[in-house]
């Protein structure tokens, strides 16, 4: 999919389900974003939380001088909704933010999405105070168990597919090379399986909705949500490996590589 149609699908696809990432996380043994969010605990300065979505890393940083952008209205209408102030709707390619403004940036699973990723390795950069700090947490292809393996094969044939067409797939496993090779300094690059309940309708239908499939059409949805409800049961539990990579903008910036 070229970046224009995902462009179209993403808008689309934030517009008909604000929130549904973090009502999926709601399902995890533990919470995502307080993991994303402890190395920013006592960060100086503004915290920038690019494609915040409905900004559930503000709960976790009550304190904080925080900001929330995000180019979807329907995503930044639930934040605020949920009482998550201030916010700014704008894209992670194009922020309207003064250079060197930002003491850390928070990216929750916007890294494999947003486009053009260079552009917006360039934004954050240009967006941080040198030594400020970016904290990312990426979807991990590793880390799964044969038993979580055969959970996620469960799913995806359920919904007939193979995988979700990231745009940016080199920003998951990938991402601490990937910021190294923008200029930043890499301080911890770290994996962590959380684990999914799936144990009604509800859950699965919750799940076949929150995985980014532009080709699914509504009677295939309809269809794998039937078939993965009769999967769900008490006790059952899907892995989900994340990975937390947290970097630092040095004080000498080196030039970045190409993407």
């Amino acid at each position: 999919m070229d970046e224009p149609d995902w462009r179209r699908f993403i808008t689309a696809y934030h517009h008909a389900h604000p929130g549904i990432t973090e009502q999926l996380f709601s399902l995890a043994d533990a919470s995502p974003y307080t993991w994303l969010a402890e190395p920013l605990h006592g960060a100086r300065g503004t915290i920038l939380d690019l494609a915040c979505g409905s900004a559930p890393t503000r709960d976790e940083l009550p304190d904080a001088d925080w900001v929330g952008v995000d180019l979807s209205a329907a995503e930044l209408a639930e934040a605020a909704r949920r009482g998550r102030w201030p916010l700014v709707r704008a894209g992670a390619d194009a922020l309207p933010v003064t250079s060197a403004s930002v003491g850390a940036v928070c990216a929750a699973i916007c890294l494999p999405v947003v486009t053009p990723l260079p552009q917006v390795l360039g934004e954050i950069r240009r967006v941080l105070r040198p030594g400020g700090t970016l904290a990312a947490l990426v979807p991990s292809q590793s880390g799964l168990s044969p038993s979580g393996l055969l959970g996620w094969l469960r799913v995806m044939a359920a919904l007939r597919a193979v995988r979700q067409p990231w745009p940016n797939p080199q920003a998951r496993d990938g991402l601490a090379p990937l910021l190294g090779a923008a200029g930043f300094r890499v301080r911890r690059d770290e994996r962590r399986v959380f684990t999914l309940a799936i144990e009604s309708a509800e859950a699965a239908a919750l799940l076949a909705d929150a995985l980014y499939l532009p080709g699914l059409t509504h009677h295939r949805a309809q269809t794998a949500k039937r078939s993965l409800a009769r999967w769900a049961s008490s006790g059952r539990r899907l892995e989900l490996p994340l990975r937390r990579v947290v970097a630092d903008l040095p004080a000498q910036q080196p030039s970045p590589e190409p993407i």
